[in-house]
C-alpha cells in the first residue's frame, strides 16, 4: 500500500487532534492546523519542501499568535469582584440607613442581605451599586447623583 504525501499529512493532523483532545493544551490544535495546511498544499501539487515550510509557517505562526493572545488577555478579577462568578455584581440596591459600624441590610433578589460600604466611601442613604460579594455579604459603593 502506497500512501501519498497528503494522506500522511492528514494522518498527522488526526494524530495531533487526538493528542490535543487527551491533553487539552490547545497548542496542539494550532500545530494540527499547520499539518492540515500542508495536506492541502500536497493536494495542490506543491513539493515536499513547500509542504514542510507551509506546515511550519502555519502551525508555528498559529501557535505564536495563540501564545501572544493568551499573554495579553485581561487579568481575571479576584473572586469577590469577578462578575463571572457573582452575577449580582453591578446590580443596584437601595440603602435606607447605615449603621454606625458601616453596615446595613438591603433587599436584593427578594431577600435581606448584609452589606457593608466599600473602603474610601461615605455612608449616605440612597442607591448603591454592588461592587463585590463576600462571605459576610455585599460590598456597596454609592451611585453618583448623575447615575
Amino acid at each position: 500500500m502506497d500512501l501519498s504525501a497528503s494522506t500522511l499529512w492528514w494522518l498527522a493532523t488526526g494524530a495531533l487532534v487526538v493528542l490535543e483532545l487527551t491533553s487539552a493544551t490547545f497548542y496542539l490544535l494550532m500545530l494540527a492546523a499547520g499539518t492540515a495546511a500542508a495536506a492541502l498544499a500536497a493536494h495542490a501539487g506543491l513539493g515536499v519542501t513547500a509542504q514542510i515550510v507551509i506546515a511550519a509557517g502555519v502551525g508555528g505562526g498559529a501557535t505564536a499568535l495563540l501564545y501572544r493572545l493568551r499573554r495579553q488577555r485581561i487579568q481575571v478579577a479576584p473572586a469577590p469582584q469577578n462578575r463571572d462568578l457573582h452575577l449580582d455584581i453591578g446590580a443596584t440596591v437601595q440603602v435606607s440607613h447605615w449603621n454606625p459600624d458601616g453596615t446595613t441590610r438591603v433587599d436584593h433578589r427578594g431577600t435581606q442581605w448584609n452589606a457593608r460600604l466599600a473602603h474610601g466611601h461615605s455612608g449616605q442613604p440612597g442607591p448603591h451599586r454592588i461592587s463585590a460579594v463576600e462571605a459576610q455579604g455585599l460590598v456597596l459603593v454609592p451611585l453618583s447623583p448623575a447615575a
